[in-house]
């Protein structure tokens, strides 16, 4: 039982708190509205789900066995969301003159499932659940499955939520910019913070 409640808690912390997948859900929200955003909330869910099962059928032990692979794909991922944080800031520096849309985030159902194979967060949330879960009935991988829905759900809603009512106020230009630089700082800080080791 306390696994369970371990594993529950970190989930909750993880899904509440700002991340990659939090500021893309507050500003879609903010663009495009609450209802529009719901496929990306549940392409955040689904591609979270893949990710467990990919690494609960094995990529746990490939990253126990080959660090340079663990560090080789939180590398990756961390340079993507980099350069998404230093697309969003330089277009709320200096917008295009032709349009105020900022760099395309990943969007839609598919584009956020796969977009958590590359989320650095997702696999350190994904590898520490199941470390402090300790998996190894049927009935613990449906507990997880469980988690993974019924969490971070609820807290996308919220972040949707809150994108939503600042719907008005990120219609001005000058505060779309600067949500767009400081969105942009997070996401490059989430990047740099997840490459730290341990």
């Amino acid at each position: 039982m306390e696994q369970l409640l371990a594993a529950a808690g970190l989930l909750c912390v993880a899904a509440i708190t700002p991340g990659p997948n939090n500021l893309v859900i507050l500003r879609a929200a903010g663009t495009v509205g609450m209802r529009r955003t719901l496929p990306m909330i549940a392409g955040i869910v689904l591609g979270g789900l893949l990710l467990l099962a990919v690494t609960a059928l094995g990529t746990a032990t490939a990253f126990a066995a080959l660090p340079w692979l663990r560090y080789g794909t939180a590398l990756a991922g961390a340079l993507y969301l980099a350069w998404l944080g230093a697309s969003l800031c330089a277009a709320g520096i200096r917008p295009r003159p032709d349009t105020t849309a900022a760099p395309r985030l990943p969007a839609g159902t598919l584009g956020l499932i796969g977009f958590q194979f590359l989320n650095p967060k997702s696999w350190l949330l994904v590898l520490t659940v199941l470390a402090a879960m300790q998996a190894t009935r049927t009935h613990d991988y449906l507990l997880l499955v469980a988690m993974f829905v019924l969490i971070p759900a609820p807290c996308l809603l919220l972040w949707a939520g809150l994108g939503a009512s600042l719907a008005r106020w990120l219609a001005r230009p000058i505060a779309r910019r600067g949500v767009d630089i400081v969105s942009g700082a997070l996401l490059v800080a989430c990047a740099a913070l997840l490459l730290i080791e341990p």
